[in-house]
């Protein structure tokens, strides 16, 4: 008998535990809508291209059609179900519902983890390859429009749908500097 081909594996998926047998092959893609029926995120080109599969993997996002569930054991997994906070809308989500950043939908989902990660990264310094200063103590560039498109070009959107989402991208970074500005103005007058 030769060395077994599946595992025990545990994944901490919004915040919940889960285990479940896996074959080593399998993806975190389809483990997540096949095995666990989380179908928000969603399967297109199977390849890395698109991301529609896109989640948040310890808070970076990843294309999980290319991500083995068995490499995902121990680290925490943000789908789109997870990021509504108290079942309050997330800024993100909030921003593309008002500003009519989908059209059929099928890509939102990669988009809005994708969208929650850039605002993050923005917001720690780091550089994208638009990004004119890229000196530490710059600080964060401004998030132009051009900073969004080539921060969230690796999802596509089939409806052209991008005007609206790098608006939504916008508003939503913005509403997360205002509600981080007050917290500190909150904590400095405590």
């Amino acid at each position: 008998m030769g060395p077994s081909t599946s595992s025990a594996v545990t994944l901490n998926i919004n915040g919940e535990k889960y285990t479940l047998s896996v074959d080593h092959r399998t993806t975190l893609l389809d483990a997540l809508r096949e095995r666990l029926d989380l179908t928000g995120t969603k399967k297109s080109c199977d390849q890395g291209q698109c991301g529609a599969c896109t989640v948040l993997l310890d808070g970076r996002r990843t294309v999980v059609c290319l991500q083995l569930a068995v490499a995902a054991e121990g680290r925490e997994i943000t789908t789109i179900e997870g990021v509504a906070e108290g079942g309050r809308l997330h800024p993100v989500q909030q921003a593309f519902l008002d500003l009519d950043g989908y059209q059929c939908g099928y890509c939102t989902p990669g988009q809005i983890c994708s969208a929650v990660a850039v605002i993050q990264e923005h917001a720690a310094g780091w550089p994208s390859a638009v990004t004119d200063d890229i000196r530490p103590e710059a600080g964060p560039p401004p998030l132009t429009a051009e900073e969004i498109r080539e921060r969230m070009s690796g999802n596509l959107c089939r409806c052209g749908a991008y005007v609206s989402i790098v608006q939504a991208v916008a508003r939503a970074a913005a509403a997360e500097a205002d509600t981080t500005v007050g917290a500190q103005a909150t904590e400095a007058l405590a």
